[in-house]
């Protein structure tokens, strides 16, 4: 069954103003999103929801289909399935998942894409990419109080116990690389689920791995930095790829 990507790029950041159009790899960051999307073999719509005209730009030029987002579902506190959602209904779509992609990751595995589509396929309502925690892991968390006391996060001993890496128990984080969703848990029309700000990800979650570093997500100046060193070696130096590149129209 065909998919239809979303791919989600508000106009506001705080943390790194103008991300989703900011050069990364010598292209604006939104292309490398709006390629992985073309390049999945199951997707067969890609849309980018946005406020802002740029972005929207962008994506017509390279095939997209944009579709403007409403004031109410840019603000700081919307949340990314309300806006999956009405662009969802602005297409019209009705006959397969949904994929959700956000602008400003544009370091992901190939194939990353599909590899979540067969997951859903075995009975899942959504499937999100995770990667290893690393060095940040939960039994390494502690709270340091005013006057630099240490306590552990949670029990009683620091560190649990455990001060080497390899010792560590296998964690795992979403990293932002993709979430597909079928539009039954879209939708909220699978029951049983609890009510809550992940309700729309279903009863039944599932994850595909990516490894430490192959996903990127573009939150800060040091981010973009990274993507930028990262995606410049995939492409040996050059600028962009000639087939790839986005040129402006008009």
């Amino acid at each position: 069954m065909s998919a239809c990507a979303v791919i989600l790029a508000r106009a506001g950041s705080k943390g790194l103003p103008g991300k989703n159009t900011a050069c990364v790899g010598g292209r604006p960051c939104i292309a490398w999103t709006i390629d992985a999307a073309l390049s999945s073999g199951r997707v067969s719509r890609v849309v980018v929801s946005s406020d802002d005209p740029r972005v929207l730009e962008i994506g017509s030029a390279m095939g997209g289909e944009g579709v403007e987002r409403p004031e109410k579902l840019a603000s700081d506190d919307a949340t990314i399935d309300s806006a999956a959602r009405h662009a969802i209904e602005k297409i019209g779509w009705v006959q397969g998942p949904v994929v959700v992609l956000y602008a400003n990751v544009p370091v992901r595995p190939e194939g990353l894409i599909d590899r979540a589509l067969e997951r859903l396929d075995s009975a899942f309502d959504s499937v999100q990419s995770y990667a290893p925690v690393g060095k940040h892991h939960p039994w390494w968390t502690a709270r340091v109080d005013d006057a630099g006391g240490v306590q552990p996060w949670e029990g009683q001993v620091l560190n649990t116990g455990v001060y080497r890496r390899q010792d560590l128990p296998p964690a795992h984080i979403p990293d932002g690389g993709v979430l597909v969703v079928t539009l039954d848990a879209l939708f909220g029309r699978i029951e049983g689920v609890r009510p809550g700000p992940h309700a729309f990800l279903g009863a039944r979650c599932g994850g595909v791995l990516t490894g430490e570093g192959e996903v990127v997500d573009i939150d800060s100046r040091v981010d973009q930095l990274v993507a930028d060193a990262i995606l410049r070696e995939r492409l040996g130096g050059a600028e962009h790829h000639p087939t790839r590149a986005w040129r402006r129209t008009g």
